[in-house]
């Protein structure tokens, strides 16, 4: 077990953590939730090596805890010549080189008592390793995620999304005691996305994964840790069931709390009526009446009841353009495309966008679609036609590209066309960007807080064609939520390559799916049979379904407040909950 007990820490220019405690207990699978720049990475750092960190509070570990860690940023390296089966089994090939290394020496050596205890050393790590069946254990994970056809290629010849798997299958055949993953579902697309959901399902030991990934939410973790607001909130069981204990809260609470502005309206009429009579009767008894109904309104506001984890504030992002197209009007055209680096990745592809189409671009790792978007905004490409009134705006999943991270925050938008900083303060500020933040340099933010301020300059643009690779990568799923109603109210075209399977099936008209080096056009209805028919059972897609029109029915009723109506449709949400 890992206990963190009251734990405070601070940057200078910013408290992350205030008293927080929690406990991992083996067995757990514990999805790491919160919005972006809560803390989550840094709170890693601390449980990895609390050594080079000065933080106040206990955190007991046993000594002998060992962690296996898998980075959001890992990098693939080219110059390796190394197979994938012996990437992943490097620490077992490496003490077995070694036994083998000694028995050499045996036969010319005269110290053989030595060099016996160093082989027995040896050979007690290795079976701690369940090294004997190491070749069977890798390839038991290969053909879980599917992935047996890699085994004997070179590391430097994967996607990045492969070498992502790979590092998680290396991890967790080294056994350790707790098993850390920061965001290692970023980019990757469905099939690889399954194949590490069937990874952590399978992980025997205690995992902590940070995510914001909806699919692995709803289908990995038997607890939840959410930071927010410098607090943090323990939860035993899945995300599903988390998100109604959530509602739950939030019902009660908004009941309380129009009861308690009911009351404190009373309270208010009562103490100004106090006040008109104290203006022509001065007895002392009617001052000290008025005197206690103003403490009484005062303990009433004093208890007003806070949620930090019921209510939190998503960001206000607005997709708002200049100028409109015309409907019906094509705004892109992509006539004969074909694209090759060492091999052909796409080939005769043909279509076109009109000015209200919002469209997703769906296929594998590695197969041109970031290389297509890129070209699309260079518009440089003979295939490639844009409309002259179309004002193209761009969001890249190589955040690099489209932020300068020697900039702060304001620099930046200062750089996109800003006149004042007070002009910048005033906007980025519904995008979460507030107080001391803005004097920060970009290389320093989040990934997710990097995601925001793309977005927030996409918006600047008021562009009417936007183009966005991957715009949900990093983001908390509060802003993944805004970002889908904001894509749901603009009104020019989008063009937008996404491996997250809600915001494609709730906010695009239909997909764009590479299938055999070409593009074919999808409807979202058979898109969404066709991920469910690959990932989930038969039934999935209707109970879903049902319980999303039963979230919708009870947040109309919350705004009526209508309380008893929202009640009875949360003992229905409870039962269908019971049925996933």
């Amino acid at each position: 077990m890992i206990k963190v007990d009251n734990l405070s820490f601070s940057f200078p220019q910013k408290e992350l953590y205030h008293n927080i405690s929690f406990t991992l207990e083996e067995g757990q699978h514990c999805a790491f939730i919160g919005t972006s720049g809560s803390g989550k990475s840094t709170l890693i750092d601390i449980l990895m090596d609390p050594e080079r960190h000065m933080f106040e509070g206990k955190l007991e570990m046993d000594p002998t805890c060992t962690i296996g860690y898998v980075s959001q940023f890992s990098q693939l390296d080219n110059t390796k010549e190394t197979t994938v089966f012996e990437y992943i089994g490097e620490e077992f090939i490496k003490i077995q080189n070694e036994i083998n290394a000694i028995y050499t020496e045996m036969e010319t050596s005269s110290d053989i008592d030595s060099l016996l205890e160093k082989s027995q050393l040896a050979l007690d790590a290795f079976a701690s390793m369940d090294g004997d069946n190491f070749e069977s254990n890798i390839n038991k994970k290969l053909n879980l995620a599917n992935l047996m056809k890699l085994k004997d290629l070179r590391v430097s010849d994967l996607s990045g999304g492969q070498f992502k798997l790979i590092q998680v299958m290396k991890e967790m055949l080294n056994s350790p005691d707790l098993m850390i993953m920061d965001e290692p579902d970023v980019f990757l697309d469905f099939e690889n996305l399954n194949a590490l959901k069937n990874l952590i399902n399978s992980h025997k030991g205690m995992l902590l994964v940070v995510t914001h990934n909806r699919y692995l939410l709803n289908h990995c973790f038997n607890k939840m840790l959410h930071l927010e607001n410098m607090e943090i909130q323990e939860f035993d069981g899945r995300y599903i069931e988390y998100n109604f204990s959530l509602l739950q809260t939030k019902i009660e609470l908004q009941e309380l709390t129009v009861a308690e502005g009911e009351e404190i309206e009373r309270n208010e009429s009562i103490i100004d009526n106090l006040r008109a009579i104290a203006t022509y009767n001065s007895e002392a008894s009617r001052g000290r009446a008025l005197k206690a109904r103003v403490r009484f309104q005062e303990r009433l506001e004093a208890r007003r009841i806070k949620a930090p984890f019921v209510d939190i504030k998503q960001p206000n992002i607005s997709l708002g353009i200049d100028h409109e197209i015309e409907e019906d009007i094509v705004v892109l055209n992509v006539n004969n495309y074909s694209v090759a680096f060492d091999e052909l990745l796409l080939e005769n592809v043909n279509f076109e966008i009109k000015s209200t189409d919002k469209v997703a671009l769906i296929g594998p790792n590695g197969t041109g679609k970031t290389t297509l978007l890129r070209e699309i905004f260079n518009n440089n490409h003979e295939s490639i036609e844009i409309n002259p009134d179309a004002k193209v705006a761009y969001l890249s999943q190589f955040q690099g590209e489209m932020l300068k991270d020697s900039n702060t925050i304001l620099e930046e938008f200062i750089d996109a066309g800003f006149k004042t900083y007070e002009e910048v303060r005033s906007y980025i500020s519904d995008y979460g960007f507030e107080g001391e933040i803005v004097d920060q340099k970009i290389g320093s933010l989040s990934g997710g807080e990097k995601n925001m301020l793309q977005l927030a300059k996409v918006s600047a643009s008021k562009a009417n064609v936007l183009l966005l690779d991957e715009p949900t990568s990093h983001l908390d799923t509060y802003t993944q939520i805004a970002l889908e109603k904001a894509i749901e109210e603009y009104k020019g075209a989008i063009l937008m390559i996404s491996h997250d399977f809600y915001s494609v099936v709730n906010g695009m008209d239909y997909v764009l799916i590479i299938d055999d080096k070409t593009i074919r056009k999808m409807s979202i209805r058979k898109f969404r049979k066709m991920i469910y028919a690959s990932h989930f059972d038969r039934d999935y897609l209707e109970m879903e379904q049902n319980k999303k029109s039963l979230e919708t029915k009870i947040e109309l009723a919350l705004k009526d407040t209508n309380f008893e109506l929202a009640k009875v449709l949360v003992d229905e949400l409870e039962e269908l909950i019971k049925l996933f």
